[in-house]
This record gives C-alpha cells, structure tokens and sequence, in this order.
C-alpha cells in the first residue's frame, strides 16, 4: 500500500502561538508528530508551513518541508498548495496529520491510509471514537459525527447532535442507551485529485458558523467514509494544560 503523510504545521496559531515549536523534553512538537508519521510506513512525509522558522527547524531533524503561503484558512487548503507544488499525482493517497498530534498512533495513520486503498468509490475518509462520558458531548471542542449505516458522515457539530430529547430533558443528563455517541478524531486521507476540487469549493455557511472544515465536503454533496479507530487517539495539543499533559505522558520513564 503506497500513501503520503502531508504534516500542516502553522506557526501562528491563534489559541497557542508558536504551538509547531514548543518544546516537549528538548525537541519541537513538530518533531515528535513527524516521528509517528515515519512510524506509520509512509512513503514520503512533508511538512507544510508558512513559517520560514518552522522549515529551518523539520530540515534540521531531516524532514521534507514544503513552504506554502499564510493566507490558507484550513489545513486541507494548505495541502493543496503542497499538492500543486509538488505536483502529486491526482490517484495518491494523502494523509492529513495535523502539526498538533505528538501522541497520535501510527496505526491509526494507517487505518485511515488503508481506507481510501480498498475503497475506490471513496475519495475522502476519517475516524471516530466512542464518547462515554455526557459531559464530552456538550463540550463544543469535542465534535460530534453521526453517520449512516454505511460508516458515511451524515453530519459533524460542536453541538451535542443528535439531541436526547427524553435523557437531555432534567437537570441530570445522560447518555442514551440506544444510540452511541462519536468524537470525531481530526485525521484525514483523501485523494489528491479531491483535494484540488474540495479549494475551487466556496466556503460554506455552515462551515463559517461551526469553524470545521469537513461541513464544506457534506455540503456540496460529497460523502466522507467515517471509520471506527482501532485504538485511542491520544491527545491533541490546543491549550497550554493540554501542552502539560502531553509533557507528562510523553516523559522518560
């Protein structure tokens, strides 16, 4: 199975500023996040950034980068720069690992690749995980997805969607037994030739109201494959005690 891992890594992040370079036991986030994509098998990993800082940095633990512009609102619009620079071809299979998944497990990098490589009908796909907690699903950084049948996106939201009308009625919500809820874990793998007509796409209302770049796929009526992850996620870096946490679990023993 041949697939690409592209790293979007902005420098200028505006919930944690510089977030590619903090340092995690003396190596740049970004270094960590880059070492699970080797681990994953790829054939060839590129670093994406605006950041002339960020591109001396990967180039000196020796990682490909490619510098794309500052004006991209998502990571995927970031890769299609990348895309057209490099001239990938339209059939490659491209992962999209976001800068901030120091901890996020090869295999799931793989999962995802392995998605789109047995399913030729599918140009784009991602994972999801359980949510056994109620207060997760209104927490508006945790997104939710529901999904058909047949594993594809109906819809994701930082809502708590679907809504239980009886469990979410009193004071003491809970989770309803009959319907299990999805986080949505922010790993992609597309087709590169998708990739190139999901940036000619106009942004979308909905996405504009939720800030989440897939909505704009569902919207102009493109179907996303949603698997179930072989295995936790790990944890993301978006805030400073998310930064500590990772520092703790990623620690030498």
């Amino acid at each position: 199975m041949s697939f690409n891992v592209i790293i979007p890594a902005r420098l200028a992040s505006t919930r944690l500023y510089g977030k590619p370079l903090l340092p995690i036991h003396g190596k740049p986030m970004i270094y960590w996040t880059w070492q699970q994509a080797v681990k994953s098998g790829a054939d060839r990993i590129v670093i994406a950034t605006e950041s002339e800082e960020v591109k001396q940095v990967c180039e000196a633990f020796g990682a490909e980068v490619c510098l794309t512009g500052n004006h991209h609102q998502s990571g995927t619009e970031r890769i299609a720069e990348v895309v057209d620079l490099l001239r990938i071809a339209d059939n490659q299979i491209l992962v999209n690992l976001q800068g901030d998944e120091p901890m996020l497990p090869p295999e799931l990098i793989k999962q995802l690749a392995s998605a789109l490589f047995h399913r030729h009908d599918v140009f784009m796909a991602t994972l999801c995980e359980p949510i056994d907690n109620v207060s997760l699903v209104f927490n508006p950084n945790i997104v939710k997805v529901s999904r058909t049948v047949e594993n594809f996106a109906i819809n994701f939201s930082r809502a708590p969607l679907p809504w239980a009308r009886d469990e979410f009625a009193g004071p003491e919500k809970t989770l309803p037994a009959y319907w299990p809820y999805q986080r949505h874990i922010g790993l992609y793998a597309y087709r590169a030739g998708f990739v190139k007509r999901y940036v000619n796409w106009p942004e979308c209302a909905l996405e504009k109201v939720e800030k989440l770049e897939q909505l704009r796929v569902l919207w102009h009526g493109e179907r996303i494959l949603v698997e179930q992850a072989l295995m936790d996620a790990g944890l993301g870096v978006d805030t400073q005690e998310q930064l500590d946490r990772v520092r703790q679990l990623l620690a030498p023993v």
